[in-house]
């Protein structure tokens, strides 16, 4: 759907529970959208998330039909595609949350989808916007070593995917926005222990480009760690997620003297990443341009997941 100059966005919001009350409420505050309704199969849920929007409350996805530009999806991953192909179909932008699909031929199918219809299609990976990571990605040009730490509590939710697609998928995606080349090897391991899905893992990551990522997951810690570290010649950059601060450390050379490290905290102007991700979402469609995370990275970081996962059944089986 074309939306024109002047016009603001007519936006709806499917899947109002932990996550999408949040996508009603950011998108309700965009100056560029118009929050026409926020969908949920418990009507009490969808009542309580426009609740002074002035946008209505729906329990049935199809009544979206014909009044909206873009919806964003915020449902159980394993209706994704159901519902992001109905909107496609009909030319409207989506946004789905991440994982965008249950399985990778359920992405390529609402990939197609989209590039049928021309319709926008991005996927929420909301840590691309983190304001520390943005301001960190211009600098991590040929980095060598990444460690990434993603701790958490047990959750109350997202137990129908196990850590890897849940949790650790997030960093997956850091990664390959960092370095762009193949990945040409995976050795993971992972464990159940609260669930009878993998609740912590970890996976080495091995580029193209030489650089190795070792990341850990778990959706069983005590203490709640959001942390990468970077590593490339001459410099180390190191980003706190939940904090949202950046650090950057460099080698600086001194003739006819011995080098001296120099750097420190960098000011980050900090926002929410979901509002950012969501704004983002918004201008794309208005402006027709790619959103900051597109279809072919969501699908791409899901690829990189299942192929994790697989690994882990790999070592699982072995052992």
């Amino acid at each position: 759907m074309t939306v024109r100059p002047g016009e603001r966005l007519r936006v709806g919001v499917v899947g109002v529970g932990h996550l999408g009350r949040h996508h009603a409420r950011l998108v309700a505050a965009l100056p560029d959208a118009h929050l026409i309704a926020a969908v949920d199969t418990q009507e009490e849920r969808a009542r309580a998330a426009v609740e002074g929007t002035g946008a209505e409350s729906l329990t049935d996805f199809r009544a979206l039909f014909g009044r909206v530009d873009a919806v964003t999806i915020a449902v159980p991953t394993v209706d994704h595609l159901h519902i992001a192909r109905e909107f496609l179909a009909r030319g409207v932008h989506v946004l789905v949350e991440k994982p965008m699909a249950g399985s990778l031929d359920e992405a390529e199918e609402m990939l197609a989808a989209a590039n049928a219809s021309g319709a926008t299609l991005a996927v929420g990976h909301t840590e691309r916007f983190n304001p520390a990571f943005q301001a960190a990605l211009p600098i991590l040009r040929t980095p060598k070593f990444i460690e990434i730490h993603r701790l958490s509590g047990f959750p109350e939710r997202s137990l129908d995917i196990d850590v890897v697609f849940d949790v650790m998928i997030h960093d997956l995606d850091i990664i390959l926005a960092v370095d762009a080349t193949d990945v040409v090897g995976v050795e993971a391991v992972g464990v159940p222990v609260l669930t009878s899905k993998f609740d912590i893992a970890n996976v080495r990551v091995k580029f193209a480009s030489g650089c190795i990522a070792n990341i850990t997951a778990s959706r069983i810690s005590r203490d709640k760690v959001r942390k990468s570290r970077y590593f490339q010649p001459d410099m180390y950059v190191s980003i706190d997620f939940a904090a949202q601060e950046l650090e950057v450390w460099r080698l600086q050379s001194r003739p006819g003297e011995r080098p001296v490290i120099e750097g420190g905290p960098v000011a980050v102007e900090r926002g929410e990443p979901l509002g950012r991700e969501l704004a983002d979402f918004v201008s794309a469609v208005r402006e027709r341009r790619a959103p900051g995370v597109t279809g072919e990275a969501g699908l791409r970081a899901l690829a990189l997941a299942s192929r994790v996962a697989r690994a882990i059944d790999d070592a699982s089986a072995s052992s």
